[in-house]
């Protein structure tokens, strides 16, 4: 019989003396970091195992996702903790120079951000998130401020969780993030605001949908983008076949229920429509 790994996150004994008090996290703007929305960074579906590998139709930028078969590869629903962290640096670097990829925040305070409930099961979940957020390697040659070189990462270096040992009460969970995303966020010209009914899109598709036109239409007005299905379906990393994951997107078009954007199928008379 073959045994799991134990959980990659760490548990630490604290006196409730030696606690620091967490900052107020409130109600921080939502942020997103602009380089992992459009491509596929993370699973769309909830288990996924085999590998992600795209390359840019010209050949220039590159992304491969690879999953450890104990845990999973991070998904989709996994990003909005690194979506609550781009918020919280984004919020961070307002007030202060000085700014560390180890951040101290408590459990419930992530799951309130991203609209997920606190009960035990929910806390269950999000040490699963995090195992996996840890778990998963990215390669990419994508950098932040332009340059140009492949980099390997998880996107969390380490995470532990800090429990006051009088009361056996978790104060709060310690969490170090990838030089590569944290890098990334400071540069506050790479992040984009997020509508908060996001979170509570429920399909893989529709939310990876979500980023990836918010990310394209953003800085276009009122005359968004136009994108084919058959380049969205390459940057999803979906693997779903051509004709279902058209279907979807279909769908998803008719129901135009994303936040704040419009979507419409425009039919030409080539094999690959547009939206």
């Amino acid at each position: 019989m073959v045994e799991s790994p134990p959980s990659l996150g760490r548990q630490v004994q604290l006196s409730f003396e030696m606690f620091t008090p967490l900052p107020d996290f409130g109600d921080m703007s939502l942020r997103d970091y602009q380089e992992t929305m459009q491509r596929p960074f993370f699973s769309l579906a909830k288990k996924r195992v085999k590998p992600i590998q795209y390359l840019s139709p010209n050949g220039q930028v590159s992304v491969h996702v690879s999953a450890n078969p104990h845990y999973g590869m991070a998904t989709i629903w996994d990003a909005d903790i690194m979506i609550f962290f781009a918020s919280y640096l984004n919020e961070q670097r307002q007030r202060s120079n000085h700014l560390s990829p180890t951040i101290r925040v408590h459990p419930a305070d992530i799951m309130k951000l991203i609209r997920r409930d606190t009960s035990g099961r929910a806390y269950e979940r999000l040490r699963d998130a995090l195992d996996r957020l840890q778990a998963t390697t990215i390669k990419t040659n994508i950098c932040a401020k332009g340059k140009s070189r492949e980099v390997t990462f998880s996107w969390i270096d380490s995470w532990t969780q800090l429990i006051d040992e009088r009361r056996n009460k978790v104060l709060c969970i310690e969490v170090t993030l990838a030089k590569w995303f944290f890098d990334g966020v400071l540069d506050q010209k790479s992040v984009l605001s997020v509508d908060p009914a996001y979170f509570d899109l429920k399909g893989g598709i529709e939310r990876w949908l979500y980023r990836a036109a918010r990310k394209h239409a953003g800085g276009n007005g009122s005359e968004g983008f136009t994108i084919g299905f058959d380049t969205l379906l390459q940057k999803s990393g979906s693997e779903q076949t051509s004709a279902k994951f058209k279907a979807s997107l279909l769908a998803i078009a008719r129901a135009d229920a994303l936040p704040e954007l419009h979507i419409e199928v425009l039919e030409e008379k080539s094999a690959n429509p547009k939206l």
